[in-house]
């Protein structure tokens, strides 16, 4: 896939903004969407999370670039239904603290088995969790080393690493999703390169790997910004691919792929981006997998297709046994 007028137009539009970068994070912007700001140590990390609603809870993981504002119209839309929601922060993402490690995958799993454990979420037959991108990775981690936590698990546009065959010679519109896993493995360049240049950079990428890129707003991109910018945001993003990639990242991830994990499992991928090959490649990795495909959407799907996306989980979980129907 080439870069469309259309892509650039908006990756114009969104980088030619001020960057508008505030030390600290706006006491506002949870408030103004009527959710609540929270931190709690967990796993020796400050991690901070954002709620909204009662009822049951529902924990929230985003994936990379961004933080738990992603999930914003996704949170009202299962507060409505009768749900509480949280949504994580994980280390090194929007808010919560970003130490010098910890970035591979059976670190975070275990910083997601304290949080629940600090929040109070703990439940006998565990939760609900919904992840995104490398949030998924973490979720699919903590699901097989703690699956006493899940109850059920949504994971969405991601494949597992390790377990997806790479092209050699990518397509144009393969190139344009996957570059990046490449680029952010390198040592220190990444940072280097990218310093300075955080808004054009995360244009660039919410331009191109969406189909609905006018959803990111230039208030989200400031937002999104705000985090990749704050001191060692950006290296413990890239660290999370170093660490995925490494050699120990792949004896872990071998260790993970000898348990099928025995939740009820829902995959979910845009046709924009990697489709059906979410349930493919989750398929012989757990018991239990059933998947959808978001029509006429991008990656970045909780915030181009925040209602498809809602109704597609709302669905899953009505399937499951003993679930009441949602309000």
């Amino acid at each position: 896939m080439t870069i469309t007028a259309a892509a650039l137009s908006v990756v114009g539009a969104l980088s030619a903004v001020a960057p508008r970068i505030a030390s600290a994070a706006p006491t506002s912007v949870a408030a103004s969407f009527g959710f609540a700001d929270h931190s709690v140590i967990a796993n020796g990390v400050r991690l901070h999370y954002v709620t909204v609603g009662k009822g049951e809870p529902v924990l929230l993981l985003p994936g990379w670039p961004q933080s738990w504002y992603a999930w914003r119209f996704v949170m009202k839309d299962l507060a409505a239904s009768g749900r509480e929601v949280y949504a994580l922060d994980p280390r090194g993402f929007g808010d919560s603290e970003k130490p010098a490690g910890g970035y591979d995958l059976a670190t975070a799993s275990d910083d997601v088995h304290a949080f629940i454990q600090a929040a109070g979420l703990a439940r006998a037959s565990g939760i609900d969790i919904v992840s995104h991108d490398v949030g998924s990775w973490i979720a699919y981690a903590h699901a097989s080393a703690h699956p006493e936590d899940v109850r059920s698990l949504v994971l969405s546009e991601a494949l597992i690493p390790w377990t997806a065959p790479a092209a050699a010679t990518p397509s144009d519109a393969q190139n344009t999703r996957s570059w990046h896993f490449g680029f952010n493995r390198l040592n220190d360049l990444p940072e280097i390169l990218v310093q300075g240049h955080e808004r054009a950079y995360l244009a660039w990428l919410f331009a191109n790997k969406s189909v609905r890129g006018w959803t990111i707003d230039p208030a989200a991109l400031d937002e999104y910004v705000r985090v990749f910018s704050l001191p060692g945001a950006a290296r413990a993003g890239f660290d999370y691919y170093r660490e995925a990639f490494n050699a120990s990242g792949m004896s872990q991830m071998k260790a993970r792929l000898g348990r099928k994990l025995p939740m009820p499992i829902l995959t979910l991928g845009a046709d924009g981006s990697l489709g059906p090959n979410m349930r493919l490649n989750l398929q012989p990795l757990a018991e239990n997998v059933r998947g959808e495909v978001i029509a006429n959407c991008g990656h970045y799907l909780l915030e181009e297709c925040p209602s498809e996306f809602t109704r597609a989980v709302a669905d899953f979980w009505r399937q499951l046994p003993g679930r009441p129907s949602p309000r």
